[in-house]
């Protein structure tokens, strides 16, 4: 059991009480503090007002279900967010990604392959944060440390210790998987990068993705610029091949 396991709390919403207790137990025995909540209308008020360092969402719910609490959710935070679906789903689980969802299980699954995945998704989470505090207190650095905390590449700048995104000066919010996808395009402009070094960026190498998942995320981020620009046109696609970041003209 690891201090950050102790410290993080994760929100488990879930309408099936056998999966809240189970999937409570499994990462209660790991260290974590859970807060379970049965569907997204009680589950959003306590996630904004107790925001968790991750959240785990099963897809159906009544009142509200998981696709609804993700669209709610994303208006206010970018919290790490898992979805449990079924093998049936999907369209469900592209369209999460979509709108910012940083994993999918799929029922019935092991509670050592939740736990693995709670892991990657925290560490890729809490990465930037454990850099944050490590220099709280400290004298602003400047020249080559500051650039390595930092990432400009013409009108994007990504702040890596405040997990901030830029485009034009406008700010860009990203789920932490996002975050590292663009950051690794962007790392070297015109350099193209295949699908499996994306998934290397982003994902722990104990979790496995597929081509879709990558792909549904470069959509996501293509979207969420454009919102900001509609000429945004810096993630070119190689066909067969990977992506890049366009070199500046």
């Amino acid at each position: 059991m690891t201090e950050t396991n102790t410290m993080a709390t994760i929100a488990l919403v879930d309408d099936d009480r056998n999966i809240l207790t189970s999937v409570s137990i499994a990462l209660e025995a790991e260290g974590y503090k859970v807060e379970t909540y049965t569907d997204g209308a009680s589950a959003l008020d306590g996630l904004i007002a107790r925001p968790p360092q991750l959240a785990i969402f099963d897809i159906k719910m009544p009142r509200m279900d998981g696709m609804e609490l993700l669209r709610r959710l994303r208006q206010k935070s970018d919290m790490p967010v898992i979805f449990l679906t079924s093998k049936d789903e999907e369209i469900d689980e592209l369209f999460g990604l979509k709108m910012g969802a940083d994993d999918f299980i799929t029922k019935p699954f092991s509670q050592r392959l939740l736990v693995e995945r709670v892991r990657a998704v925290l560490r890729r989470a809490s990465s930037r944060e454990t850099t944050t505090v490590a220099g709280a207190g400290a004298a602003p650095k400047t020249g080559a440390a500051q650039l390595a905390r930092s990432l400009e590449r013409g009108q994007l700048v990504m702040d890596q210790e405040r997990h901030t995104c830029t485009w034009k000066s406008e700010p860009v919010t990203l789920t932490v998987t996002e975050f590292l996808i663009l950051h690794s395009l962007a790392q070297r402009p015109g350099v193209v990068k295949s699908r499996d070094a994306l998934m290397d960026a982003a994902y722990d190498e104990q979790v496995y993705v597929d081509d879709r998942t990558i792909d549904s995320h470069i959509k996501r981020l293509r979207k969420k610029f454009k919102m900001v620009d509609t000429d945004f046109d810096m993630i070119e696609t190689l066909y067969g091949v990977g992506y890049r970041f366009r070199e500046a003209a």
